[in-house]
């Protein structure tokens, strides 16, 4: 009678130990990237942190709730590494919804400015973007110009333009302002710059400087690298329009202009930690910060080391140095005011 075939112990042992180590080296060779930008620069620089790294980058992009919402929906089985989103209050949110986890090294620590990211190491920056004051050339004056709450004055009656109060990047702004000078202020500002308004809100920042180059207004509201995507659009109409408005970084004289960052953290269930760090020192690293003022022309962790022609052609500013977590903190007064100065 014919015996079963059996495995020796010490030999299926090792099939086993093969097995896990080979888990381990697919697992340490990627990192799975959840993100709410949609730059195809970004596509390349991660093409370029696989060739220096053998890691794999893999990505899922959607809009920051929704990404929000897939973490917390999939919990401690999330393949999330890395969650990358625009505008610090976003990533303020994501900490206080639990999907993140602290995580730092002597790089982060070195290459992102000390606003710039969590107190705690939840998250950090790692591109920065000005929320400035766009202006005709033909009916405005840089002189005229002065701070955010200069818009407030009566001068500007119909002729402002901004997006909706349900941007981030506007309640931001007041969450800013509600810093500087408290709750009453920052209240009156938002009715009187409603007031002021040349059109209901409506649009993107780019329909903004459109509108003040169409005659429409005479200042806008918007984030700088919106005029670097107009600047360098295919349509000729687009780059037509830059040469038809002037950029203002408001509050010289005091706190500075008001910045904002795309930034990341990494997810509280991350299978590749170790690997989401490195990718986080990659972006805020010399060669991705080199990268991203001439191709999504937003500034570098160092503004004023940027040397993108067009980014320096706007002139160097003075930039808000608050803490950029502040910004998420406040983001319900921001809502709460916008909401009751009928800005919609």
């Amino acid at each position: 009678m014919n015996q079963p075939f059996r495995v020796p112990f010490s030999l299926a042992f090792l099939a086993i130990a093969a097995g896990f180590l080979l888990t381990n080296v697919a697992i340490a060779s990627e990192v799975n990237v959840y993100t709410h930008r949609h730059y195809e620069a970004d596509d390349a620089l991660y093409a370029k942190f696989t060739e220096q790294t053998g890691i794999k980058v893999n990505v899922v992009k959607a809009s920051a709730d929704a990404l929000l919402e897939r973490i917390k929906a999939e919990g401690k089985n999330s393949p999330a590494d890395v969650l990358i989103t625009a505008d610090a209050g976003r990533l303020v949110r994501a900490r206080a919804a639990g999907v993140l986890q602290p995580a730092t090294s002597a790089k982060l620590a070195a290459q992102v400015p000390q606003n710039m990211r969590d107190a705690d190491n939840y998250w950090c920056a790692f591109t920065v973007r000005a929320r400035v004051l766009i202006y005709s050339k033909q009916r405005v004056k840089p002189s005229e110009l002065d701070c955010y709450e200069d818009l407030a004055q009566s001068k500007w009656k119909g002729r402002i333009v901004a997006r909706s109060s349900s941007n981030i990047y506007n309640q931001s702004l007041l969450a800013s302002i509600v810093a500087a000078a408290g709750m009453e202020k920052a209240a009156g500002w938002a009715r009187a710059v409603r007031d002021n308004m040349a059109r209901p809100p409506e649009g993107s920042d780019r329909d903004q400087i459109r509108a003040v180059a169409a005659g429409i207004a005479d200042v806008a509201i918007a984030n700088t690298y919106y005029v670097g995507l107009l600047a360098n659009s295919p349509n000729p109409e687009d780059r037509a329009v830059v040469g038809k408005i002037g950029v203002f970084f408001p509050n010289q004289n005091g706190r500075g202009a008001h910045i904002n960052v795309s930034g990341g953290g990494v997810v509280k269930s991350a299978p590749n930690r170790n690997n989401a760090i490195k990718l986080l020192e990659f972006l805020t690293g010399p060669e991705a910060q080199a990268s991203f003022p001439v191709t999504t022309y937003e500034y570098p962790l160092d503004i004023s080391g940027t040397q993108s022609k067009l980014l320096r052609s706007w002139g160097e500013f003075k930039a808000d140095t608050l803490p950029l977590q502040t910004l998420g903190e406040k983001n319900a007064d921001a809502v709460r005011i916008f909401a009751r100065a009928g800005w919609k």
